[in-house]
């Protein structure tokens, strides 16, 4: 194997990969998906310029498929982090429904009758 600019790219881009699972494993619900998704997909981009040079179709097939979830990933993402869903979450534009009932009061009713 000749270590040329080729597997250098899949070298950076399968650490990358790693580093995108541990960071993953270490922060667990706290990640945030930009980090994750950006490194995934930038690595398994390196991996497939690594692969179209040193060709390795399964290998291919998967980096290609990790690319596309990766940027699933950062599509959900960016349309969660968008102006128009932070106002949705925060109750901001939705309609509001109101009882019609009024609110209980804490106070004994008026009369004091027993």
């Amino acid at each position: 194997m000749s270590f040329d600019l080729a597997n250098l790219a899949g070298l950076l881009g399968a650490g990358l990969i790693v580093v995108a699972y541990a960071y993953n494993t270490a922060k667990g619900e706290q990640t945030n998906p930009f980090v994750q998704h950006g490194l995934n997909f930038v690595g398994a981009s390196l991996l497939i310029a690594s692969l179209l040079v040193h060709t390795n179709l399964p290998s291919l097939l998967l980096e290609g498929i990790w690319a596309c979830v990766a940027v699933w990933g950062l599509a959900k993402a960016f349309s969660n982090h968008s102006p128009s869903r932070k106002r949705e979450r925060s109750g901001v534009g939705r309609n509001a429904t109101y009882s019609a009932s009024p609110p209980s009061s804490p106070l004994p009713p008026a009369g004091g009758g027993e």
